[in-house]
């Protein structure tokens, strides 16, 4: 299959964060409004990632909110959209559906509730993907998170999808949190024309060093242009104080539960209680004050000369 001008992406991209109403339907208008505020900083969008609460979304509702996105003029080239699911033929209708939309970039998860599954039988639903969805503009990046998904994405198969699918297969986000992982992916593809993100500001700069794309970062949520500053000034630019704050963020959000904490954070910076909502089965923050979390932020936010409280209270809905 050729794709002549596949899109690429480089930088930081959040899996963006996805908004519930109380009634726990999504808030579609809230979620827009964060996109664009995202994008106000120069980071990417990751729709429908872990952060995002993908495996809690229906079908219906991805579709639903893919064409929210497009209908508010955001630029479908600066979309990822997260594709995989334990459905062949799901996978294929929201990749599909994305490609029609213009989003051409599909960050994918293998099939992820059999575990112990061979690497022929990963291939084979890739490959199967790959050949319904029968689309030149397709560009897949592999998701790789083996501590939720159980089924990994190794380097063999990385090899195995590239040699078939040399023009499809774009990149691979890797989520494991270790840099000798990273490093490794680096060290076999990142000079090939493949690119890998960390999922990890912690990682970005190593990173950038081997030539990696840039990051996927659930932090991105609430920290953008933090790191789209880091991102920009790379290895050998970053003061050490820009340094110092993001990952002093990412540090202080790893000690709790990752999505609630953002979006406790979230609430309370725009004044929108509803940002709070999360799907069962996760629940929400209790018995935390966040406001600690806001003031780390405020002073990373001071390091690349954002005023501090750069989320007007608006910017929710």
């Amino acid at each position: 299959m050729s794709n002549p001008d596949p899109t690429r992406h480089r930088g930081i991209f959040a899996p963006v964060l996805t908004p519930f109403y109380d009634n726990l339907e999504p808030d579609i208008e809230a979620f827009v409004a964060h996109c664009k505020l995202l994008l106000a900083s120069d980071v990417g969008l990751a729709i429908f990632g872990t952060n995002s609460e993908a495996s809690s979304l229906s079908f219906g509702e991805k579709i639903e909110l893919i064409d929210a996105l497009i209908a508010a003029g955001i630029d479908p080239a600066r979309i990822m959209s997260g594709t995989g699911s334990c459905s062949l033929k799901e996978t294929i209708a929201l990749t599909r559906h994305s490609i029609d939309a213009g989003v051409t970039s599909v960050l994918m998860l293998p099939p992820f509730f059999y575990k112990n599954v061979s690497e022929d039988g990963v291939f084979a639903f890739y490959s199967a993907v790959v050949e319904a969805v029968g689309d030149r503009r397709l560009g897949v990046y592999l998701y790789h998170i083996p501590a939720l998904s159980g089924v990994p994405v190794t380097p063999t198969l990385i090899e195995r999808l590239r040699k078939r699918y040399p023009s499809t297969i774009l990149g691979v986000k890797d989520s494991t949190g270790d840099w000798e992982n990273t490093r490794t992916l680096l060290t076999l593809f990142g000079n090939d024309g493949f690119d890998v993100f960390p999922a990890s500001e912690a990682l970005l700069l190593d990173a950038l060093a081997l030539g990696g794309a840039g990051c996927i970062s659930a932090t991105a949520n609430l920290n953008p242009a933090v790191l789209s500053a880091l991102y920009r000034m790379g290895p050998g630019g970053a003061p050490n104080a820009l340094r110092d704050a993001a990952f002093a963020v990412r540090r202080a959000f790893q000690q709790l539960p990752m999505i609630p904490a953002m979006k406790a954070v979230k609430a309370l910076r725009t004044g929108h209680r509803g940002w709070k909502n999360v799907r069962p089965p996760l629940t929400g923050l209790s018995g935390v004050n966040v406001e600690p979390l806001v003031s780390l932020l405020e002073a990373a936010e001071e390091t690349t000369s954002v005023p501090a409280g750069a989320l007007p209270a608006s910017a929710g809905r």
